[in-house]
């Protein structure tokens, strides 16, 4: 069976199936692990993860790690590890931002084989055309590394917008020009495995959840300020989506009645008054200056500009606004605070936090840690991998268990 017939499988995980995965999980999360600790960790007995890890040895999913051995003192010999066999599989992460493609391919031990950006001709183009820059990235990429497309097991993508995961669906993205796009199944037309799409905040998060500010958390908020302003949201070590795939859409919050006009369509948007976009639109709208970037507009402020500067402490203020919110609503331990945009400091300044300080309901505890960390497009895309490693961890064990039965 492929891993693309195994996605189109349905019904529930049989018990088998689950601790297949619990097992990989383990063993994937520990770098490597003995048997009997991976019992311990999984809740199972020896004998049942015995059973399990000879088949994904088989499978050549893991391997021994024959040079790292674990000394057992109560047998007096060495317990030998296991670990992902990297060679297992090829994965592809792509990021599609306003201005570029930036893929990686891992192996499935999660280890970088290559990692390049491609600039787009376009901000925003026809699905059929984002399709062809999308997968001409993903060849580059594979050509750079010697491999070939269909080498690839997996393509994770993460695309700014309201993205339905579950069915590979955009409803709205500002890379595309038209709206409700079977963005998914157009792709895997093309290519010979399974593509795997999401918002790309919740990659952002994914990543931060593996190997970055959140990797000792089950709980935690990180939030994107880009072209657009996203959010992803883990709770118990899950990524949060909504039953639409909709939720955790923090720059389409609304801040103000009627206020100024968003590019998903409606108005009062937080990314209005936050996004890069906005902050350019509002400055070129009010200026003679013309700002090309934002770059230009700082520079501006800095200068003591009064409409720079006025652009900017209201998008500071929106911004406190909005984190107030979302402290409110959640009551995280932690919010990272990611993008472009943190080149620069008005979105995190001492006013800024200390304004958010003063919307929070207030009680007599520690307020949520405020961190910062900038994440470039290449390490966006390395959230896709991991997003696509993890699908293609899913598919391969429902492909044992359907061999299995």
């Amino acid at each position: 069976m492929t891993l693309a017939k195994a996605r189109r499988s349905t019904g529930a995980a049989d018990q088998r199936e689950v601790g297949r995965r619990q097992v990989l999980e383990t063993i994937r999360a520990a770098g490597s692990i003995a048997r009997i600790d991976i019992a311990k960790a999984a809740g199972s007995s020896p004998a049942t993860v015995t059973a399990i890890t000879s088949e994904l040895l088989a499978a050549g999913l893991i391997e021994e790690c024959d040079a790292v051995p674990i000394q057992d003192a109560k047998r007096g010999r060495p317990r030998v590890a296991l670990r992902i066999r990297g060679a297992a599989h090829r994965v592809a992460g792509v990021k599609v931002s306003h201005h570029a493609v930036s893929t990686v391919i891992t192996d499935f031990e999660g280890q970088e084989i290559v990692a390049r950006e491609m600039r787009l001709p376009e901000n925003r183009m026809a699905p059929d055309r984002l399709c062809d820059e999308i997968l001409r990235a993903v060849g580059e990429a594979c050509a750079e590394a010697g491999l070939n497309v269909a080498a690839l097991s997996g393509i994770g993508i993460g695309i700014a917008g309201l993205v339905d995961a579950s069915r590979n669906f955009v409803y709205w993205s500002s890379s595309l020009r038209e709206r409700n796009v079977d963005l998914g199944s157009m792709l895997e037309a093309r290519v010979a495995c399974p593509v795997f799409l999401d918002n790309d905040a919740n990659l952002v998060a994914k990543a931060e959840h593996l190997f970055g500010e959140g990797r000792n958390l089950d709980n935690f908020i990180v939030i994107t300020i880009e072209h657009g302003v996203g959010m992803g949201i883990v709770l118990d070590g899950h990524i949060y989506r909504g039953a639409r795939g909709c939720g955790a859409e923090f720059g389409h919050t609304k801040v103000q009645l009627e206020g100024a006009l968003c590019q998903c369509g409606q108005r009062g948007c937080l990314e209005a008054y936050v996004g890069d976009y906005a902050l350019l639109r509002e400055a070129n709208l009010n200026s003679e200056t013309d700002h090309k970037d934002l770059a230009s507009l700082f520079a501006a402020a800095a200068r003591g500009e009064g409409i720079a500067r006025s652009i900017l402490d209201r998008a500071g203020r929106m911004f406190a606004m909005g984190l107030a919110n979302i402290v409110n609503v959640f009551d995280p331990p932690l919010i990272i605070l990611s993008g472009a945009q943190l080149n620069y400091d008005f979105l995190y300044s001492d006013k800024v936090i200390d304004e958010m300080k003063r919307w929070i309901v207030q009680v007599d505890a520690p307020i949520p840690q405020v961190k910062v960390h900038g994440w470039g497009d290449l390490m966006w895309a390395k959230g896709a991998t991991a997003y696509a490693i993890e699908e293609v961890s899913n598919l391969t064990v429902k492909e044992l268990a359907a061999d299995a039965g």
